[in-house]
Formats: C-alpha cells, sequence, structure tokens
C-alpha cells in the first residue's frame, strides 16, 4: 500500500509519503497494509503543524519520539486486531518551505532507504539498536539476575524496532525510499546500482512512465514485488 499525502498550504505545508507491505502469511495482510497507511496518514494529519515547526528547528529529539508514539499507536491498533505484527510501515516527511533541507525517514520493518548524490548511491538505513541480551531474558534492575516472565501474566507480542532517520539534503540530491523488493537488489547488485545512478543523475526527473519503468528494472534472482517513492531536490 502507498499513500503521499499534503497537509497544510504554500510553505507552511508538509507532504507525507507513507508505505506498508503486509506478512506474506497473514491473512488480510493487504487490508492491514492499507490501513497502516491511513492510521499513520490520520495521525500526520492531525500533528502536521507541529512537526512543521520541529522541522523547521531541526528538533530532532521532539521529532524522534512525537513519530515513535504515532508508529507505535497505528502498529498497535494492527496487533490488538490479528494479535501478531502483520504490516512493515514506512514514512518520509517533505516540508514545503524551500529553506527548509530536513528529510525525516521514520517507521518499522524491512526495507530501504538510499540516497544517490554525486552519481553514487549510499544506503542511509538507519541502525536498530539491540534490544536486550542474546538470550532474551530479562534481568532486573538491581541484580542482574535472569527473572522468567510470570505464568499468570500474557506475554508481550514482539516489538518491531522503531527506526529514525534525520538527514540534511543538498541540491541535486535523490532521496529514495523502498520495499525491500527493490531495497535488496540495489543493495546486492552493482549493475542495478549503476544504471539507476546513470538515469537519475540527469539535470531532469524521469516522468511518471520512466520511473516506474525503472523501478521495475529487471534483476535475476530478485522477483518480490517492489514499491518506491523517489524525491529530486532542487
Amino acid at each position: 500500500a502507498l499513500l503521499v499525502a499534503r497537509f497544510g498550504a504554500g510553505e507552511q505545508a508538509l507532504v507525507l509519503v507513507a508505505m506498508a507491505t503486509g506478512a506474506r502469511a497473514a491473512p488480510g495482510a493487504h487490508r492491514a497494509a492499507a490501513e497502516a497507511c491511513r492510521w499513520i496518514g490520520q495521525a500526520v494529519g492531525r500533528s502536521h503543524e507541529r512537526l512543521v515547526e520541529d522541522l523547521r528547528a531541526d528538533r530532532r529529539g521532539d521529532l524522534k519520539s512525537g513519530l515513535n508514539r504515532l508508529t507505535d499507536r497505528t502498529l498497535g491498533k494492527l496487533r490488538a486486531a490479528s494479535g501478531e505484527p502483520t504490516a512493515s510501515l514506512r514514512c518520509l516527511l517533505l516540508p514545503a518551505d524551500p529553506d527548509c533541507r530536513t528529510r525525516v525517514f521514520f517507521g518499522a520493518g524491512e526495507g530501504g532507504l538510499f540516497r544517490l548524490r554525486d552519481g553514487e548511491w549510499r544506503s542511509i538505513e538507519p541502525a536498530v539498536p539491540g534490544e536486550g541480551p542474546p538470550d532474551g531474558d530479562r534481568l532486573t534492575t538491581d541484580l542482574g539476575i535472569p527473572v522468567p516472565p510470570s505464568p499468570y501474566e500474557a506475554a508481550e507480542p514482539p516489538q518491531t524496532p522503531f527506526r529514525f532517520r534525520a538527514a540534511l539534503a543538498r541540491p541535486g540530491d535523490v532521496l529514495m525510499m523502498c520495499t525491500s523488493g527493490l531495497a535488496d537488489p540495489l543493495r546486492g547488485e552493482a549493475s542495478l546500482r549503476a544504471f539507476l545512478g546513470r538515469r537519475w543523475s540527469r539535470a531532469a526527473a524521469p516522468g511518471l512512465a520512466g520511473f516506474l519503468a525503472d523501478v521495475q528494472t529487471r534483476v535475476k534472482g530478485y522477483a518480490d514485488d517492489r514499491t518506491a517513492a523517489a524525491a529530486w531536490e532542487a
């Protein structure tokens, strides 16, 4: 599922690009992906004025904590309905103010975030911090003694780590967010990176038909569905 929405007007506007992919084995995966995009769109729409202020002031800590809450609430609704995570969610925030060069990515789940600069691709996917001890034991605060979960309490469903990245854009940059169907071959195949690098380093951005054809360029060994959105910086 893919959502592109604009909130506000003029230089106060904020563009949201959201994409979600349902879990393959989960029933109703396509519906879950569409709902994730719709819910995060509603949440960002309600908060867009504050988000624009934070973007202009480059308040990255406030942005990260606020967007983390919005993402948790959105995916929490899906978990409540199904009992387990049913979609990955990846979003870009692009302010309309030409003097604000901050671009923000946030979400949870697999995929890719890439930047094309001076003809070279770079993955700028944010690293996910460790989620505790390797064996998964819970530790007491004071003594570090493993504590088994209570048999009387329902176990928490596994949480997908939140991802956040704020970056400054330069004129000529291309910022692309995509699902794993494109991220995997772009990471793994130098020929695809070179091809898209040449195509997208031209003075003018491709038209819609050209962009879709480029994104669907076949690579042997990779056949998953691809969803991608890219922003060309003026």
